[in-house]
């Protein structure tokens, strides 16, 4: 049993593949998996819980209430007070969950048809709650039964331990089952969740991560290599700084061009501020030379005295890595059609983003940059909104399933997205996408998206301008930019200018 590390390269699956890899892995198994997955949980209870004095458990009708009985049997065999509150459903359960019940009966665990107000009364904070309500099958809003349950779990002082996943939350996207946003949404909050085989994509986005708390890995066999069920996705790797050689030059770390920053004359409102972050993410990220080109037609002076500022006529974008669009309005569309047919490596974020889903002709042209992937690599870094704008949806569905949503812009725009958000979604057409799990709600604040742009083009720059450099720079991006927001020193304050000054 492990837990969630962001140096290895873990798989994510999705409850379809966890039901494909059962009977394989039982096939390897002389112990009902069951039973091991209950015992597990009961193990990882002990070290999350060492001094609790009584155990709930709240178990649902199907495997996941199997896992949680079995894991109640063998705290009892160890002489912890447990107590098991099974929320039974018409007709019999599945034969595995059926036989954990006989055996905990038969181990005389307490087991009744309801939460046990008196000891939930009586429970302190060294005390656990076990959620083995719905794991991994949850798809509905819960029954009345099942909310009483959450109901005690959330009003109990204990810690609780969640197995698969809290019930209340989607194991797949990460968006609450009753499609709420807030925070008064009736789940659980767990502060452990113990993933039985592998994790599941719904703990690492959306509301999943907030809900999750600590998670825990109990593989039960199952080894990537050896088996051949495809992952939805991997955890992006941590992003690790090589030092430059002593060799290299400026050239050698590739020119950065930042085109957006509409005036105040254009729509009355001034968005120099967005490309000079971008601009100055793409500085302190090592860019080998960083050039802003305002869309206002003027320089300004609040850019970084190290960069260079050039009107749009005077780029020679086949021999830049562009950031397009940060604080663009309107004005960004006029520059589009040529940056996306003349630019080298591409970074569109913003309002190049809005531009785009806005015109079809310039939907073509990104597509067509395909056809040169070699020496035209391109990146889009759009938000949720952005992205329901490109897809033509709104953002309730990408938020509901953001896998699907980022791997369908790659393959309707034939190149790499990060789908930014809680869990950043990195893809790319023809590749198994990633989840990035570094970053915090700090970076909700204007701005930040503008230094991730300007950071995505800066490591672009730092390699060859290949379709794969340019999939790895923007991994690396990602899981910078969220480790930075991560690693911010508690009781200051989190901007975006001070976000950019602190990449290297």
């Amino acid at each position: 049993m492990h837990t969630l590390s962001r140096s290895h390269d873990w798989p994510i699956l999705g409850p379809a593949q966890v039901r494909q890899l059962e009977p394989l892995l039982q096939a390897l198994n002389p112990t009902p998996l069951m039973q091991s997955a209950g015992l597990a949980c009961a193990k990882l209870a002990l070290a999350v819980a060492p001094h609790a004095r009584r155990i709930w458990v709240a178990a649902g009708p199907g495997n996941n209430g199997g896992d949680g009985l079995e894991a109640a049997l063998h705290l009892h065999q160890w002489g912890k007070k447990v107590v098991v509150s099974l929320i039974a459903s018409p007709g019999p359960g599945p034969e595995d969950a059926q036989a954990a019940l006989q055996r905990a009966q038969l181990a005389g665990v307490r087991i009744q048809f309801s939460a046990p107000t008196d000891w939930l009364q009586q429970m302190d904070a060294q005390d656990l709650c076990i959620d083995a309500l719905l794991g991994i099958g949850a798809t509905r809003p819960l029954s009345a039964d099942l909310q009483a349950c959450v109901q005690a779990m959330k009003n109990c002082a204990a810690k609780v331990l969640a197995i698969d996943a809290p019930t209340g939350l989607n194991p797949l996207s990460g968006q609450w089952l009753d499609g709420g946003n807030s925070g008064d949404t009736l789940a659980v909050q767990a502060d452990h969740t113990l993933s039985l085989i592998a994790v599941q994509a719904g703990l690492l986005m959306g509301h999943g991560r907030d809900a999750s708390g600590q998670i825990w890995l109990e593989d039960l066999g199952y080894l990537p290599s050896q088996h051949s069920v495809p992952p939805l996705a991997w955890l992006n790797a941590p992003y690790s700084a090589a030092p430059k050689p002593h060799a290299s030059h400026k050239g050698s770390h590739g020119d950065v061009a930042v085109i957006g920053g509409e005036g105040m004359y254009t729509n009355g409102m001034g968005m120099t501020g967005a490309a000079i972050l971008a601009a100055t993410a793409a500085l302190h990220a090592g860019a080998g030379r960083v050039i802003l080109s305002l869309l206002s037609g003027q320089t300004s002076d609040n850019a970084p005295p190290d960069v260079m500022q050039r009107e749009f006529d005077r780029l020679a974008l086949e021999k830049l890595h562009v950031v397009c669009g940060c604080g663009g309005g309107t004005a960004v569309q006029a520059v589009l059609p040529e940056v996306l047919q003349r630019s080298s490596g591409l970074v569109l974020d913003a309002d190049g983003l809005n531009a785009v889903a806005q015109d079809s002709a310039l939907q073509n042209a990104l597509r067509q940059r395909s056809a040169h992937a070699a020496t035209q690599a391109t990146v889009i870094t759009p938000h949720p909104l952005e992205a329901a704008r490109l897809l033509g949806c709104n953002t309730q569905q990408v938020q509901n399933d953001r896998l699907k949503a980022a791997q369908e812009l790659a393959e309707r725009f034939q190149c790499i997205v990060a789908l930014k958000g809680s869990g950043t979604v990195i893809a790319a057409p023809g590749r198994t996408p990633r989840i990035n799990i570094t970053g915090n709600g700090r970076l909700a604040i204007g701005g930040t998206g503008d230094v991730l742009a300007g950071l995505v083009g800066a490591r672009m720059a730092h390699g060859q301008n290949t379709f794969e450099v340019a999939f790895e720079a923007a991994c690396a991006a990602v899981a910078q930019h969220g480790q930075v927001a991560d690693d911010w020193p508690p009781g200051e304050a989190l901007t975006a200018s001070r976000l950019a000054q602190r990449l290297a």
